[in-house]
């Protein structure tokens, strides 16, 4: 596999991963709207792994050229990281909201 082939492919699993933690987070949403916040918690955590997973190829292009390996420009890794970006900073806002919402949920419970 020539480099440019390895950076689109490293690239295309970083976009997969990235979009896999977007649906889960979407999913960790959906169920702190119903009130089902272990439900929530879990699909977070799913989404998190997902993340992880995307950083750390994007870390491995990004070691690889630290030591001297050479990559071409490619518009999709430049777009894989803006979407990996993207949704870990949805992913930080969804824990958030969970916290927010598990914290409302009990405040009102104790009103009742």
């Amino acid at each position: 596999m020539d480099k440019s082939e390895q950076i689109n492919s490293v690239a295309m699993n970083i976009i997969m991963d990235a979009g896999d933690a977007r649906a889960l987070i979407t999913d960790a949403l959906f169920a702190i709207e119903k009130n089902q916040f272990d439900e929530a918690d879990e699909k977070i955590i799913q989404a998190q792994q997902k993340i992880k997973t995307a950083h750390g190829n994007q870390t491995d292009i990004v070691q690889s050229e630290i030591h001297g390996e050479r990559f071409p420009s490619s518009l999709l890794f430049t777009h894989a990281q803006d979407t990996l970006m993207t949704i870990n900073s949805e992913l930080l806002m969804s824990r958030h909201l969970l916290k927010i919402f598990r914290m409302l949920d009990k405040r009102i419970s104790a009103l009742e």
